[in-house]
């Protein structure tokens, strides 16, 4: 049938039904997609490949000794001890009735691996559509912004907020059908520990329902009101205010399921020989319920953007006109970018959290960092490192379509070694599977390499340097189309309250925390060890009055590179080499000089921020962005992003719930079954490799129904002609 428009055909314009078939067949199998689909696969048997090698590794080295059928015997023991200590002057629990014994099994298949299949898909849904709103709101401010001066400007942005509500309401009700699922799987494998999760939270679980009420209809109001409320100032700020109200909503919910969560690994508020609630509040605000709060939070961020940016580069791969690939081009760098805006204060939340678990359990805290869970922390250090690779190179990928970044193309060789280097310590494990033989040659028990680089104090170092780095490439990235910078006299003296105002904030954390150091009397026999801290604490405080004021001069970018080389040096280069001299005569130390690499850190990327804002305001602009206009290999990095995280989340979700061993709530209510063992790190790779499979496909098909409804465009001749999609025009 012939177009009823002469100068537009569609693609199915002149083409029999098989022979539709057969081209959609051809197109299904074009050799890109099939090398891709392998690319994948080979992703997720390499993620296995590691799992199965550390697990090898560690029967080798005898640290982890238990099979799928046996339980950890020497940290569980001392689990037991230590739960003893939880209330002075209770009685032992070797005479608390075991708790948690009617549990059940599914068809045959261990209850603890079906909770833990359900549990984590449902939690990676969540934290899908946590974060969604996030970034959602912020599109809606810039949007509202630009209505009042660039309509057109606005409206790309109202686009690109509402393909993201789109995405999030598709997937909400694939997160309400899988908690379901997951409530009624807990009430039929695990009818004791529930009955006793009920009984302590109950309250609180009929409070989570009504708070899911209102977050699904803020949700959909939200998103079938958009265009309604795009007309004037006060219809945007409705607007605005339901999105506010959608992550309150959120937030709320995920504090209420992390209180449950929590209270499992530090329970509090309850007497742990009766199991009487002694105060609610305390059960909810249990030791690790904030820091897992935080580290949550920021993980689903993380989480969020780069499963967006994974959507965006699949549909840029697919899309034919230059409009598509254009939103989708940047509708995969903004992905990106939120990515890397939860990702780089991620590791800082994630060292929060794992000292409040030491403080919590020493031996859940010994175990995860030096026994059964050593060798998890490898996999997922090695993923860390791999999704800070590949943003890196995705940015500097997006560089390419920005006039004026041949001034900067340079440093890239630079920044990839460093990243390099990093990454090459940072997987280092500290034990190696080394035969009598081998011990023999080396004449030690530690390789001389991993003796030094696979301890924390080398790895912290580089890891901060990693952070730093990718701070760096954003700094570039700001730049990349802009002229010389403008002289800071042409701002006034709001950037000076600015500037000064940030300076002031992060130097006096600096100076507590260095006062704090030196007067502590529990100190008192490491002192001549902290000094040392506290000396490079004023002298990071110097660097940054002495950069405030090189910018007030118009030497922005000397205070920037003085700012940014005194924390390389202090954070990497002195306090890498000095947690080697301080660890074995003053380990105390160690975690001072962590907190102290972190302030500085943090501090630099604030001061720089701030002075690089001001830099480059109102600098003329070389060429603008030309989106759509990059290539494709990138989009496959997007997507490579969003399988590094979905397989990161999963060990990390393991990493948490595991280290209770065999407790159900620890200390309290054991799991005196055949499953109470602590998993493998080769079972940890086949059921995290499954989680991660089928929630890739979920999230495939959940998309795919959202699109169902989207209108077929129609495109002119020489663009249907077209055989491979996603390739910029000429």
């Amino acid at each position: 049938m012939k177009s009823k428009n002469k100068d537009y055909v569609t693609y199915k314009d002149n083409i029999t039904p098989m022979q539709g078939i057969t081209k959609y067949i051809s197109k299904m199998t074009n050799m890109r997609i099939i090398l891709f689909a392998v690319v994948i696969a080979v992703l997720i048997a390499l993620y296995s490949s590691l799992a199965l090698h550390a697990q090898e590794a560690v029967e080798v080295e005898g640290t982890t000794e238990v099979a799928e059928a046996e339980m950890t015997t020497d940290a569980e023991g001392a689990a037991g001890e230590e739960a003893q200590e939880v209330v002075a002057g209770s009685e032992p629990l070797d005479e608390v009735p075991v708790k948690g014994a009617e549990t059940r099994t599914f068809f045959g298949v261990s209850s603890r691996v079906i909770i833990w299949i359900i549990a984590e898909i449902h939690l990676m849904f969540g934290a899908f559509v946590l974060a969604v709103p996030m970034f959602a709101i912020a599109i809606e401010f810039v949007a509202l912004k630009k209505s009042k001066t660039d309509p057109v400007e606005a409206a790309r942005y109202d686009k690109l907020g509402k393909e993201f509500g789109k995405l999030l309401s598709a997937a909400f009700a694939t997160t309400a059908a899988l908690g379901g699922l997951l409530a009624f799987t807990l009430l039929s494998l695990y009818p004791v520990f529930m009955h006793d999760m009920i009984r302590i939270f109950n309250k609180g679980m009929f409070f989570y329902a009504l708070l899911f009420f209102g977050e699904t209809f803020t949700l959909y109001a939200w998103y079938y009101s958009w265009d309604r409320l795009l007309h004037t100032p006060g219809q945007r700020w409705l607007h605005i205010s339901m999105n506010i109200l959608l992550n309150l909503f959120g937030t709320v919910i995920m504090l209420a399921a992390n209180a449950w969560a929590t209270f499992m690994m530090s329970p509090d508020g309850i007497n742990m020989v009766t199991g009487q609630v002694t105060s609610l509040y305390h059960a909810i605000w249990n030791p690790l319920w904030v820091p897992v709060a935080v580290h949550r939070l920021l993980g689903n961020l993380t989480f969020g953007g780069f499963i967006v940016g994974g959507y965006a580069a699949i549909k840029l791969l697919k899309s034919y006109t230059p409009e598509e690939r254009r939103h989708y081009d940047w509708m995969g760098y903004t992905g990106n970018y939120v990515g890397l805006i939860g990702l780089i204060p991620l590791p800082f939340a994630g060292y929060w959290l794992g000292r409040e678990v030491y403080s919590a359990s020493a031996v859940m805290g010994n175990q995860m960092m030096g026994g059964a869970f050593s060798w998890p922390f490898v996999v997922q250090i090695t993923m860390v490192s791999t999704i800070f690779t590949l943003a890196n190179y995705y940015i500097w990928m997006s560089m390419q379509r920005m006039p004026g970044i041949e001034r900067y193309n340079y440093m890239l060789k630079y920044v990839f070694a460093v990243i390099a280097v990093c990454f090459a310590i940072l997987i280092t494990p500290h034990n190696l599977p080394l035969s009598g033989e081998e011990r023999a040659i080396i004449g030690e028990a530690y390789h001389p390499f991993s003796k030094f680089f696979g301890v924390m104090t080398g790895k912290v170092a580089v890891f901060n340097f990693m952070i730093l780095t990718t701070f760096f490439t954003f700094l570039i990235y700001r730049r990349a189309n802009k002229s010389e910078t403008v002289h800071f006299s042409t701002h006034g003296k709001n950037a000076k309250i600015v500037i000064l105002s940030t300076a002031g904030v992060v130097s006096g954390l600096m100076a507590l925390y260095a006062i704090a150091l030196v007067t502590d009397e529990a100190n008192a026999k490491v002192i001549g060890y902290v000094w040392p801290l506290a000396g490079l604490l004023f002298f990071e405080i110097a660097s940054m009055w002495i950069s405030s004021f090189l910018t007030f001069a118009n030497r922005g970018k000397l205070a920037q590179y003085i700012n940014y080389g005194v924390t390389v040096f202090t954070v990497v280069l002195f306090l890498g080499f000095y947690g080697f001299y301080v660890m074995s005569t003053a380990n105390l130390v160690m975690r001072y000089i962590t907190v102290t690499q972190v302030i500085m850190v943090l501090s630099c990327m604030a001061m720089n921020a701030v002075i690089d804002a001001y830099l480059y305001r109102n600098a003329r602009v070389i060429g603008e962005i030309k989106w759509g206009k990059i290539p494709l290999r990138a989009q496959y990095v997007l997507i490579l992003l969003c399988v590094a995280i979905v397989i990161l989340i999963g060990v990390m979700g393991f990493i948490r719930s595991g280290l209770r061993m065999e407790w159900h709530i620890y200390g309290y209510m054991q799991d005196p079954t055949a499953y109470a063992f602590t998993p493998s790190v080769r079972m940890l790779g086949v059921v995290n490799g499954s989680i991660v499979a089928i929630f890739l496909s979920m999230v495939v098909l959940v998309f795919w129904l959202a699109g169902l409804t989207e209108k077929k465009k129609v495109v002119a001749p020489d663009e249907a002609k077209r055989k491979v999609p996603g390739i910029p025009p000429d």
